[in-house]
């Protein structure tokens, strides 16, 4: 199973995700830390996001077809990359859970994105007015969507785990 966590950064998909990744003993892929990597090796001037997500593309396939869950934890803000992380569940022969994180609490939000701690050595964190002004196309299918002002991580991932692994 892939499952892709997306959303503005602040929302709280890491602590979700990584929450999720250590229930279940899941792959788990933060874009931030390929992309931080891909910028400390200097291998690129550009193109570090599109580098990120393609890198992610494939480590999740190959874990997917040695029959790991794997967890992605991205923004996922275009169709495009939405697109991609689909084909690599396709190919792998895996069924794919878009789950998008929000916090419809834009003070709450704000806070969050202006007091969070960066755990990626060299990362700049994100400012709310890059928040505000990040790219994030509207989804063809609505995802299933956990809002972040409403409930705890905690809850998300029991939320989470009784919807798409209550099988598993």
């Amino acid at each position: 199973m892939l499952i892709v966590f997306s959303g503005l950064p602040g929302t709280g998909k890491t602590t979700i995700a990584r929450d999720l990744a250590t229930r279940l003993t899941a792959v788990y892929l933060r874009i931030d830390a390929i992309e931080q990597a891909i910028r400390n090796s200097e291998a690129l001037a550009r193109g570090v996001g599109r580098s990120g997500y393609m890198v992610a593309n494939e480590l999740a396939l190959s874990n997917l077809r040695i029959g790991n869950t794997v967890i992605v934890d991205c923004v996922n803000p275009v169709i495009e990359s939405r697109k991609a992380w689909s084909e690599i569940a396709r190919r792998a022969d895996a069924p794919l859970v878009n789950v998008q994180v929000i916090c419809s609490d834009k003070h709450e939000h704000q806070r969050r994105v202006e007091t969070r701690e960066i755990d990626i050595p060299g990362l700049t964190p994100p400012t709310w007015q890059s928040v505000l002004g990040h790219e994030y196309a509207v989804w063809d299918e609505a995802p299933f969507t956990v809002d972040t002002a409403l409930m705890s991580p905690a809850a998300a991932v029991a939320l989470i785990t009784e919807r798409f692994l209550s099988n598993e």
